[in-house]
C-alpha cells in the first residue's frame, strides 16, 4: 500500500541577520541558524571585523555570544573593535592559549603541537560551550587547529566532531580561516554548511579592491558571483551585485522639456523618462552646461535630481552654472538636488551602483547626471566587465523611470576624434557635440544621431553658451562638412550672435 496523502511544501527555514549591511541581501535573507559556516580570506581582508559585526548583531538581539580565539588576545580584539567605535560589551571572549600555555616548561604548548594538545583544545571548546550555552559563536582561527592536527584526517575528524556538537547545542558558528594551508585544501568547504570568501586585490593606483563571494550555502538561494565591499570605520558594507531585472517601477513615459524649445525639437519632443542620453564630444564643447540646463528644467518642475561629479570641482561647477544663469544653490538648499563629488580611485563599481540605488530608492531621485565617465573608466583599467556593469546600472535606472544623462569626453578638437570606450550601443539617445570654424570663430554644432524613443531631427544646429544661458540656433542648412570641423558655408543662414562663452566652459 502507498500513502496517498499529498505532501505539504516545506516551510521556509528561518534566517538570522549577519549584522553586515548588504550581506543579508546577498544571502537572500541571512544565515540559516544552528549551522556551521566558514569565513575565509587572506590576512587583512576583514574577517575579524565581519565576525565582530556578526556577534554584535546577536548582542543587539539579546542573544548570548562567544568569541573563541587561538590567534588574538582580548586586548587585541578590544583594540580592533575600538577602531570602529565599538566595544566588546556583551561578547564573551575566551582565549584558548594564555600565558601558562605558552610557558616553555609547560607540557602542552601551542608551539609544540601534539595529539594531547589537539584533544584538550577541542575538549576545552566543548566544555566552554556547554557552560555558556551561546547562540552565536566565532572560532578564530582554524589555522592553529590545523597545525595542531598535523595531518588532514585528524583535522577533518575534529572539525566534524565540532560541527555535530554545535548542531546539537543550537549554535550558529562562524569559523575563520586565513588560507595559510597548502593550495587545494577543501576539507572545510565540504564540511561547512556555507562558505563566505573574502578577497582583496591591490592596484597600481588607488585603494585596493575588496570583494566577497558566497562559495556555497546549502538549502538556500543566494546571489552568486562577486560583490564589492568596503572596509571602513564602522565596519564592513557589502554592495550586492546589481541585477536590473529584479527592479521595475511604474512611471509616466511622456517626454519632458529640456528648458529649451529648440533643443526639445532637435530631440523630437524632449527627454523621455526611463531613458539614458549620451552627451558626446571633445572637452570644452558644452556638454556639462547642456546637462545642467536639462537638469535645472527638471528641478523647476519639482523633480529630485542627483549629480555625480567625477572630473570638475564642486565649487567650479556651482560658480560656472551661476554665471550662465543656472544657480544650483537654491535647489541644493531645498534638498531637491544632491551633488556627489566622487574620487574614482577610491570607489568600486559596486559601491557606485549602490550610491545610485540609494539615490533612487531612498531619495526618490528621478533625474541623474554622470559627469563624466572618462575619469571613472581611466581609474579602473583592470575592470574587465565594466561595460557589463554599466549596462546593468543603466538598465536599472531606465526601469525605475529615471532620466539619465551620461557625459563622455572625446580626444581631439576638430577633425578626427576618438573615444576611450564605446557606450553608444548602451545609450537610448546620443547628443553629438562638435567644434567647427566659421567667420574666424570657433563655434559649436549640436546634433542628435540616435534616439530609440523619439522621431528626432536629422539636422545639425548651432549651440552657443552665454550669460543668458543655452541657445540653440536654426538648422545649418547652408553648411557642408560641419562634423569634419572645416565646413563649406554658402552664407544664407544667419549665425547666432552674442557674448563669447565663459572661460573654462565644458
Amino acid at each position: 500500500m502507498t500513502d496517498a496523502t499529498p505532501s505539504m511544501p516545506p516551510e521556509r527555514e528561518p534566517r538570522i541577520s549577519t549584522g553586515v549591511p548588504g550581506l543579508d541581501d546577498v544571502l537572500c535573507g541571512g544565515l540559516t541558524p544552528s549551522r556551521l559556516y566558514l569565513l575565509e580570506g587572506t590576512p587583512g581582508t576583514g574577517k575579524t571585523t565581519l565576525a565582530l559585526q556578526f556577534l554584535r548583531e546577536g548582542v543587539a538581539l539579546s542573544e548570548r555570544t562567544l568569541y573563541v580565539t587561538l590567534s588574538e588576545t582580548i586586548e587585541e580584539l578590544g583594540a580592533s573593535a575600538a577602531t570602529h567605535g565599538w566595544t566588546l560589551d556583551g561578547i564573551d571572549v575566551h582565549e584558548l592559549v594564555d600565558e601558562d600555555g605558552l610557558d616553555p616548561d609547560s607540557e602542552q604548548s601551542i608551539l609544540h603541537p601534539s595529539e594531547i594538545e589537539l584533544g584538550e583544545t577541542v575538549k576545552e571548546v566543548i566544555a566552554l560551550v556547554d557552560r555558556m550555552k551561546p547562540d552565536r559563536v566565532v572560532f578564530d582561527s582554524l589555522s592553529e587547529l590545523r597545525l595542531l592536527a598535523q595531518n588532514p584526517l585528524r583535522y577533518r575528524r575534529q572539525i566534524l566532531a565540532l560541527k555535530r556538537f554545535f548542531a546539537k547545542r543550537a549554535c550558529t558558528v562562524l569559523m575563520l580561516d586565513d588560507r595559510t594551508s597548502e593550495t587545494g585544501d577543501v576539507q572545510l568547504h565540504s564540511i561547512a554548511h556555507g562558505v563566505v570568501s573574502l578577497e582583496q586585490a591591490p592596484r597600481e593606483f588607488g585603494s585596493e579592491r575588496r570583494r566577497l563571494r558566497i562559495v556555497k550555502a546549502r538549502g538556500i538561494k543566494f546571489r552568486g558571483g562577486y560583490h564589492d565591499f568596503a572596509l571602513e570605520t564602522g565596519g564592513i558594507r557589502v554592495f550586492p551585485r546589481l541585477i536590473a531585472a529584479e527592479h521595475h517601477a511604474e512611471f509616466d513615459p511622456r517626454g519632458k522639456s529640456t528648458g529649451s524649445a529648440e533643443l526639445d525639437a532637435l530631440l523630437g519632443g524632449g527627454l523621455v523618462p526611463g531613458t539614458n542620453t549620451l552627451l558626446l564630444g571633445p572637452s570644452g564643447v558644452g556638454k556639462t552646461t547642456t546637462a545642467v540646463r536639462c537638469m535645472v528644467a527638471a528641478l523647476e518642475r519639482g523633480e529630485t535630481a542627483t549629480y555625480y561629479l567625477f572630473d570638475e570641482g564642486l565649487a567650479t561647477l556651482m560658480t560656472r552654472a551661476a554665471i550662465l544663469g543656472m544657480d544650483l544653490r537654491p535647489h541644493v538648499e531645498a534638498g531637491r538636488l544632491t551633488i556627489t563629488q566622487i574620487d574614482p580611485a577610491e570607489v568600486s563599481p559596486g559601491e557606485f551602483a549602490g550610491m545610485a540605488r540609494k539615490a533612487v530608492e531612498e531619495r526618490g531621485s528621478t533625474f541623474a547626471v554622470i559627469d563624466s565617465l572618462n575619469a571613472y573608466l581611466h581609474a579602473m583599467p583592470g575592470e574587465e566587465f565594466l561595460i557589463l556593469q554599466m549596462h546593468e546600472l543603466l538598465s536599472y535606472l531606465n526601469q525605475q523611470g529615471v532620466t539619465t544623462l551620461l557625459i563622455l569626453g572625446q580626444h581631439g578638437v576638430v577633425g578626427e576624434v576618438r573615444t576611450d570606450v564605446d557606450l553608444s550601443y548602451l545609450s537610448d539617445c546620443i547628443l553629438l557635440f562638435r567644434f567647427f570654424e566659421a567667420k574666424g570663430e570657433i563655434r559649436t554644432a549640436l546634433s542628435v544621431v540616435k534616439s530609440r524613443v523619439n522621431a528626432h531631427e536629422r539636422t545639425i544646429r548651432e549651440l552657443r553658451l552665454s550669460e543668458g544661458g543655452l541657445q540653440v540656433g536654426e538648422a545649418l542648412d547652408d553648411f557642408e562638412g560641419v562634423l569634419s570641423g572645416l565646413p563649406a558655408y554658402r552664407g544664407r543662414v544667419a549665425m547666432l550672435s552674442g557674448p563669447a562663452p565663459a572661460d573654462g566652459e565644458a
